[in-house]
């Protein structure tokens, strides 16, 4: 790139904030970060239970696109976490709070993707982009979504 190209660029617009909101909204990325796997977990195992009475690891691996190992190792860290319950050699069950969880990801993740799809945003698209979304996305700003579709309803 020559210097006369890098001077026709637009200046990038910076906005002054304090360094404490700055790091506040940098721990708010990493605990949602931190938060993913357990929410894409609990959603996917609830679902699989609702669509097929059971959620089975092999079918979770599948459709993670993961490991086995890794959905075990997971699957622990869930249990510890007093998200799921399993009996050996039985399939994963939510445990009311899991549910809950489930629940709360899924209201989220229907309301960004009716707001994508608002915005004109093909359904493939909308539902790809919803899953990295819908962990990063404050109550505020579901709200404003919620607000925007109101007189279309068709997120709930």
């Amino acid at each position: 790139m020559t210097k006369l190209q890098s001077h026709e660029r637009e200046p990038l617009e910076t906005v002054d904030r304090a360094p404490e909101a700055q790091a506040e909204g940098f721990a708010t990325v990493r605990h949602a970060h931190e938060s993913e796997m357990a929410e894409d977990y609990v959603e996917l195992i609830a679902e699989l239970i609702e669509t097929r009475g059971e959620a089975r690891p092999v079918e979770i691996a599948e459709r993670l696109g993961v490991k086995p190992p890794t959905v075990t190792k997971n699957i622990s860290r869930l249990k510890t976490a007093g998200l799921v319950r399993r009996e050996p050699y039985r399939a994963i069950f939510l445990t009311d709070a899991g549910q809950d969880l489930a629940e709360t990801c899924r209201r989220r993740h229907r309301i960004v993707v009716a707001f994508l799809l608002s915005l004109g945003i093909d359904e493939e698209t909308a539902e790809r982009d919803a899953e990295g979304i819908e962990h990063h996305v404050s109550e505020t700003t579901l709200e404003a979504f919620e607000k925007a579709l109101k007189p279309h309803r068709r997120y709930k």
